[in-house]
């Protein structure tokens, strides 16, 4: 007897997003919308006249959830007819047979497959985009805790001017500030199919209807208002524009890119064992080396991120392909793509909020790193205290970089000999330096190198960042960690 473990899974379904994005593109799902789809349409035209008995709209209320043993009826029938919307019609109409003959009056197979995608492309982005205001907020949190925690900044991979913790997770945030606004944008931006027909010129209703276009426009508003959309596109061929699948994709891409971005910062702070993700008791590093700490989940946040950001040129080839009304080249890869879009970014998200729900800051690492550092950046305010004993900036600036070789020679105690930065050791035995002596524990000071750094976390959380979680704020009081399956 066979089993699922006999059966290709993709992993994303096997392994990374939650339960409720899987059932969003589960085929019940999918051909329960049909059928809601169908219900609407009736429901509709007998509302606006036409001769659809009670018992027909009672029966395919009753049935609206297909059945296991219905996918099998569905599934021979499809065998035969080789078409996957007229078999789930025969399936139907098996289990309301008083609706039989009127399912699918006048319309054509997209007027279920399109509109559900539509259908499915909004409730998933209403999935994935509280998630990320959650995200967002416990990066808020956590900026705000460590605004004033300086750290080195890195430029060219190189030591640069401070900045603080709080700050650099301002930079995740931002742009992820950006992807939220995408998402919604994109989510906003959706509308209804809607009763079209054949090649989006609503013939047959019109047909139906007796030449009445009152009628038909009617029959429009009424599904599209049932579907819980707010318009129905006016134009359209047999299918939606799939310039529509191309704008989430897009918005869904660049947050995938957005993920691998974060992630690659978390896994360098990882490095440096200045940031670590969570590390659960029992979790296992290395299969070898048992002393490790791997960062697995901003590893895995970067793969899918990178997978994410990728799929965004399935749907560019797809519109960019269509002939005319309509080709069926859309089909096969559509039933991929979307799914895995949607998969990717809600596993990205999981990995997202579990990482932010529980960071492990290093803060004696991360001051011995600055200290490292600091007297090669604390040279300038050197200069500026000599300046204001009326010492001349010139000979400040010579006695550190050039003629005293200070700097160099500190330098090569580091790189050369991989000793202790003894900067400012040589500038207390140097006796031009003598009058500023007394300053040079506050010269060296982190906290008066990050700038405006703390100002600008409590600036950027409290007015940017709390004005577009705002909308989120009942998702965002059940909140809680994501927990990983695997």
């Amino acid at each position: 007897m066979s089993s699922s473990n006999d059966v290709y899974q993709t992993p994303l379904n096997s392994r990374y997003a939650s339960n409720e994005m899987k059932y969003l593109f589960s085929p019940r799902n999918r051909f329960s919308t049909w059928r809601q789809l169908w219900l609407w349409l009736a429901e509709s035209q007998k509302e606006l006249g036409l001769p659809i008995p009670d018992e027909a709209i009672e029966q395919m209320k009753a049935h609206l959830t297909i059945q296991d043993d219905e996918f099998k009826v569905a599934a021979e029938e499809e065998k035969r007819r080789r078409h996957d919307v007229m078999a789930h019609v025969h399936a139907f109409g098996q289990v309301a047979p008083a609706a039989a003959g009127i399912i699918h009056w006048g319309a054509t197979s997209c007027y279920c497959t399109d509109n559900a995608d539509l259908i499915f492309l909004r409730d998933g982005l209403d999935i994935l985009i509280p998630k990320l205001a959650v995200v967002i907020d416990k990066l808020s949190a956590f900026a705000k805790q460590y605004k004033d925690l300086p750290c080195l900044g890195f430029t060219h991979g190189q030591p640069a001017q401070l900045v603080t913790v709080g700050k650099r997770a301002c930079l995740w945030i931002q742009d992820l500030l950006m992807d939220l606004r995408n998402l919604e944008r994109a989510r906003d931006d959706l509308r209804f199919r809607g009763v079209k027909g054949t090649t989006g010129t609503q013939a047959s209703f019109l047909q139906i209807f007796n030449g009445d276009h009152d009628k038909v426009e009617q029959l429009d508003e009424l599904v599209t208002k049932k579907a819980g959309f707010d318009s129905a596109f006016i134009i359209s061929s047999q299918t939606y524009s799939r310039k529509i699948d191309v704008d989430v994709a897009n918005a869904l891409g660049s947050f995938g890119s957005t993920c691998e971005r974060i992630g690659i910062d978390i896994r360098h702070l990882a490095m440096l064992k200045e940031v670590e993700e969570p590390f659960e008791k029992d979790q296992i590093g290395s299969s070898a080396m048992a002393y490790k700490r791997n960062p697995m989940r901003s590893e895995r946040l970067c793969s899918l991120g990178r997978h994410l950001q990728n799929l965004p040129k399935d749907a560019l080839d797809t519109y960019s392909a269509q002939w005319f009304e309509r080709s069926l080249d859309d089909s096969a890869i559509r039933r991929i793509s979307i799914p895995e879009l949607y998969l990717s970014a809600d596993a990205c998200l999981i990995l997202l909020n579990n990482v932010t729900s529980g960071f492990v800051v290093y803060p004696e690492v991360i001051r011995r790193r600055v200290n490292d550092e600091l007297p090669f950046m604390a040279t300038e305010n050197i200069i500026m205290a000599c300046v204001k004993k009326g010492l001349s900036r010139q000979d400040a600036h010579e006695e550190i970089r050039l003629a005293g070789v200070l700097s160099h020679q500190a330098s090569d105690n580091v790189k050369k000999l991989g000793k202790n930065n003894d900067l400012i050791e040589r500038v207390r035995r140097t006796d031009f330096f003598a009058p500023i002596l007394d300053e040079l524990d506050t010269l060296l000071d982190p906290s008066t190198f990050v700038g405006r750094a703390p100002q600008q976390v409590e600036k950027f959380t409290s007015t940017e960042v709390k004005k577009a979680l705002q909308p989120y704020e009942e998702h965002l009081l059940k909140a809680e960690t994501a927990a990983l399956y695997v």
